[in-house]
């Protein structure tokens, strides 16, 4: 649909940014942080860990001060859960309440708006060792682990998300480094796992509702339009299949309170149905979000299934392997240009994202990752230019206005990352930040913060509230 006129960004639009604890933090092992999965994990090799990562643990007065000098209106941060509980349960780390505080307490020094991941990606090691996420217990202490954050930040936060990328972490395992290779059925164990964090998803937003009646909270997966490889029906068919098990099964359970029935079906004849226990169906029908919360870096492309034992295709950086044998083909779009990482860049696919989401759910939207990752050069003068950053956003954020103007309600823009850090994938050399980090994979060098071109691009965007692009 074409419009004549655009409606304008909300007034009260929070733009801004977005990090994880553990890509950002560093001090992975100080003032009582516990090991998390993550510090654990058998990283790729050639490529730095999270030891040190951006140093935002030490630096983040600086780099709270630089997000406010772009404008920000709001900051989407993670906090790490071993930071606050070093065994996942137990007794509570003070030191990791304390650095949380100040970090929030200097947000709002500048009036920037918190917006808290509970959990992304970075599960304490000491649950991990007890079964993880396929332990029920598990669902407890993330219960518990909520119930301190919003005892300790509640009265400043008011804005929280569950758990990042949900789906990534039950279709993607390996790309963490922290699948077990060694289970007879991984698949089976995976959406057991699966269910028990929708459990526990529930259960926290149920309690953030009970303590804090005026805060608002949802959940954050990875959600982008599915395309057919072709216009012939099979192809529409195994598009649809892989949408309910990509998108809707996270978010159908999330708003709904029940499984979506095409991915439950797809559970059924693969043998990976969970184990649904008594009691369980009841508190995921009273979750309730507020709000939804997405990421989107690109769409796909899915064919019919020939399940001949070529269904599978890499896209992206080569970690995300696509297709489900009896469901659908990975396939790409000979429509849509690539980064230098591989992963296609779809704008229109963006709008078509939110417009599907809100016509579902009919709750607001706020964009908690966006961005595009690239080898950004360091030149004379402290000089980083990256108008391939700015082209990319530019052009996303035209969609969003665009669906704006659709009717899709959006109140917010917090684009991956706030400032570079460590990529799960690619280290420290795969960039995506505003804000330059001077370091290499294996050479800290000083870790002086550089402003990019693309800074004061989205600081003037920020001042025009999105008219200037």
């Amino acid at each position: 649909m074409k419009h004549h006129q655009l409606k304008a960004f909300p007034e009260n639009f929070f733009w801004g940014g977005s990090t994880s604890a553990y890509q950002v933090e560093g001090a992975w092992n100080e003032d009582g942080k516990g090991p998390s999965v993550i510090d654990m994990a058998n990283h790729v090799e050639g490529v730095t860990d999270f030891k040190v990562t951006s140093d935002h643990y030490h630096m983040f007065k600086e780099d709270v001060a630089l997000m406010a000098e772009m404008g920000f209106k709001a900051y989407r941060f993670s906090i790490a859960w071993t930071r606050i509980y070093p065994q996942g349960a137990g007794e509570v780390n003070q030191k990791g309440i304390a650095f949380y505080r100040s970090l929030i307490d200097e947000l709002f020094k500048y009036g920037i708006e918190p917006i808290v991941t509970m959990y992304h990606f970075d599960l304490p090691y000491a649950l991990e060792e007890r079964g993880g996420w396929s332990n029920r217990e598990t669902i407890d202490a993330f219960e518990q682990y909520a119930k301190t954050l919003f005892e300790n930040f509640g009265d400043r936060v008011k804005y929280w998300l569950t758990i990042n990328e949900q789906n990534m972490l039950i279709l993607h395992p390996g790309s963490i480094g922290t699948l077990d290779t060694s289970l007879e059925n991984p698949q089976k164990v995976l959406y057991q796992q699966n269910h028990h964090m929708l459990v526990a998803q529930a259960r926290a937003m149920v309690l953030c509702h009970d303590m804090l009646p005026d805060a608002k909270i949802g959940p954050a997966p990875n959600i982008g339009v599915i395309y057919p490889a072709s216009s012939k029906p099979e192809d529409t068919l195994a598009a649809d299949n892989y949408a309910a098990i990509r998108n809707w099964l996270y978010l159908d359970m999330a708003v709904f309170g029940r499984y979506n029935h095409i991915a439950w079906s797809y559970l059924i004849e693969k043998g990976y149905d969970p184990v649904i226990e008594e009691g369980d169906m009841e508190i995921l029908a009273k979750g309730n979000p507020d709000f939804i919360a997405f990421n989107y870096y690109t769409s796909q492309t899915v064919g019919e299934s020939l399940d001949d034992g070529n269904d599978f295709s890499h896209t992206g950086d080569q970690h995300e392997i696509v297709g489900e044998p009896g469901a659908y083909r990975g396939s790409v779009n000979p429509n849509l240009q690539k980064t230098e990482f591989g992963w296609e860049i779809d704008p229109v696919g963006f709008r078509s994202t939110l417009r599907q989401i809100y016509s579902r759910y009919h709750l607001p939207l706020i964009v908690t990752e966006n961005g595009l990752g690239a080898f950004d050069k360091l030149e004379e003068g402290d000089v980083v230019n990256d108008p391939y950053r700015i082209d990319f956003f530019k052009k996303h954020i035209e969609q969003i206005q665009l669906a704006i103007t659709d009717g899709v309600e959006v109140f917010g823009f917090c684009p991956w990352s706030a400032i570079d850090l460590v990529s799960t994938h690619q280290g420290s050399s795969k960039r995506y930040g505003f804000i330059y980090v001077d370091r290499e994979e294996f050479d800290l060098k000083d870790l002086r913060r550089i402003r990019k071109q693309s800074f004061y691009w989205y600081q003037k965007l920020i001042a025009t509230n999105g008219e200037i692009r």
